[in-house]
Formats: C-alpha cells, sequence, structure tokens
C-alpha cells in the first residue's frame, strides 16, 4: 500500500476530487493547510497598503491506495491540479506499513 499526500491550490479541489472519484478512489482525507516553497509567499495589496503573505493557503489531500493504482492516481493528481504557474504544488509518495479498519478490524487493502 502507498499513501499519496498531495498539496494542491484550493481552487483545483473540486476538479481533482471528480477525477479521483472518475478512477475509483473511494475515499481521501483533506486538510486546509498554509505554507510556501521556493516563491516564499507573495505580496499582495489590500486598501492601497502593500504587505507581505508568508504563508499561501493550499489543500492537503491524503490518499491510501493499493501499490499497483499509485501511477494512475499521482497522474491524475498531476493532470488536473496543474495550471503551470508557480505554487502548483507537491505530490509525496510513501510506503504504507499497514492499515487497520476501527469498526470491523479489517487489515490491509481490505480497510481501504
Amino acid at each position: 500500500m502507498k499513501k499519496i499526500e498531495a498539496v494542491i491550490k484550493p481552487f483545483k479541489l473540486d476538479e481533482v476530487k471528480e477525477a479521483l472519484n472518475q478512477i475509483g478512489v473511494t475515499g481521501m482525507t483533506i486538510s486546509e493547510v498554509k505554507g510556501f516553497g521556493r516563491q516564499r509567499g507573495h505580496k499582495e495589496i489590500y486598501r492601497g497598503a502593500e504587505y507581505q503573505v508568508d504563508f499561501v493557503p493550499k489543500i492537503k489531500l491524503g490518499i491510501v491506495v493499493d501499490e499497483a493504482a499509485t501511477s494512475q492516481v499521482v497522474e491524475v493528481i498531476k493532470d488536473h491540479a496543474k495550471t503551470g504557474k508557480i505554487g502548483d504544488g507537491k505530490i509525496f509518495i510513501s510506503s504504507l506499513e499497514e492499515t487497520i479498519r476501527i469498526r470491523t478490524g479489517e487489515t490491509g487493502l481490505d480497510a481501504i
């Protein structure tokens, strides 16, 4: 099993979620997060005053999938989260040792 974490722009969430549903992803966790990458935030103007926004709002998706589905899920996220502009986000993939469904006690792929 693999855990895929993707940090994307908030306005891309619906598009990514819909595309993941179409390929059979049955669950995901979504968090509103703030952060910065190479751009180190950005400047905005509010009522004529310029100020620095150090932490940019983002959405963090957490998805657990079978190892065989990993590349397809990653491609869908890349295709649907991309704007071509700085700050599109990142995708992190890590191995998952075990998954347990609390309600039933199922483990592994059955728990996903």
